[in-house]
């Protein structure tokens, strides 16, 4: 991954991605950054991280192998906003630390999210001059980018409608082994209760106040919690990771898509969703979950409507018929109106575009 980033992809970000500080800024300002890279944990190393570097690209990642506690106290909770539009709440905290890979090491700043478990989750970035809710806002929004594909395909169909038919991949293909992955989360579940147990007794041992019986209780939950993370560890250790897909049941073997195309209409859903998302965003200011601003932006795509050209305005109106009820009816006419202020062009006519909902 970190090879094919640095010969293949930043090039092309150098070029294309715009708002670029200049290179007198870049000298005047040494923890200034071009833009920001974020990516799963597993591009979280010195080598990575300090090879962006020095192309002033900031990278954001999750720290790996985090043993340190925070104190609690050193969380505020604070609103964290979100790239797609919107915000939420989270419980941060940050610090200033350093990226060591044996006598090298870099400056980074550490952002950590305290959950309603006790748990701590750990962002590391080297642009240092991102404010610590844009941080947490960019790190947490990256599922947005991984989960479209899913959400595509469940409302859309959209590769069926690209690519029709699918080809069988080789049985001696290693895949991972479904029972493993299931045990795997069931580990995971086991690892995160025993911490927050553990956070527990802590809490009552420390506390004069907590009667021994409440004291005693704890240490059993944890114990039974403690038996049962063994079992799985064990049932887990015990069960193959990867296995051949000819050695799975015919319902859970894989396929994958004809090729044909597939990396062009991957783009082109991106750019889709992107927009649908920007869509939602707007929507939000008036629909409390974002479910019901997604349901209602796709029934904005399949809603009727009328389209009056006017040759001599130099716009093109479209008519939207109004929608089921009078609180959708409200939103999507603001939606259209504010489109309408963006003053968009048609491709080809140049004609100004004008949205209504009648």
């Amino acid at each position: 991954m970190a090879d094919c980033l640095i010969k293949d992809i930043v090039p092309e970000l150098l070029i294309s991605v715009p708002g670029q500080p200049t290179m007198e800024a870049l000298s005047q300002d040494l923890r200034l950054h071009r833009f920001v890279m974020v990516f799963d944990r597993e591009g979280a190393t010195y080598s990575l991280f300090s090879e962006l570097w020095k192309q002033r690209i900031g990278a954001l990642s999750y720290r790996k192998n985090v043993k340190e506690v925070w104190p609690e106290d050193e969380f505020i909770e604070q609103e964290v906003p979100q790239p797609g539009g919107g915000s939420t709440r989270m419980k941060l905290a940050m610090r200033e630390t350093r990226l060591v890979s044996g006598k090298d090491s870099m400056p980074v700043t550490e952002v950590r999210r305290l959950t309603l478990t006790g748990h701590q989750t750990a962002i590391i970035t080297s642009a240092q001059h991102l404010g610590n809710g844009v941080i947490a806002g960019r790190m947490f929004s990256r599922w947005c980018q991984e989960n479209f594909f899913g959400y595509m395909m469940e409302h859309y169909d959209i590769d069926g409608l690209v690519e029709y038919g699918a080809e069988s991949l080789p049985g001696t293909l290693l895949t991972i082994n479904p029972t493993w992955r299931e045990l795997d989360k069931q580990v995971k579940k086991a690892h995160q209760a025993e911490r927050k147990l553990q956070a527990e007794l802590t809490r009552h041992t420390l506390m004069d106040s907590v009667d021994i019986q409440k004291k005693a209780e704890s240490v059993e939950a944890l114990q039974t919690v403690q038996i049962e993370l063994a079992r799985l560890r064990a049932e887990r250790r015990d069960m193959p990771r990867k296995v051949t897909l000819d050695s799975l049941p015919e319902e859970l073997r894989v396929t994958q898509l004809l090729p044909l195309n597939k990396m062009l209409t991957d783009v082109v859903k991106m750019i889709a969703y992107r927009a649908e998302t920007a869509l939602v965003a707007i929507l939000r200011r008036h629909l409390k979950k974002e479910d019901e601003a997604r349901a209602l932006v796709r029934e904005l795509f399949v809603s009727s409507g009328d389209i009056e050209p006017d040759d001599a305005a130099q716009t093109l109106t479209i008519k939207i018929h109004r929608m089921a009820n009078p609180a959708h009816d409200k939103a999507i006419a603001s939606l259209l109106e504010e489109l309408t202020r963006l003053a968009f062009c048609h491709p080809e006519s140049g004609a100004r575009m004008i949205y209504k909902l009648v």
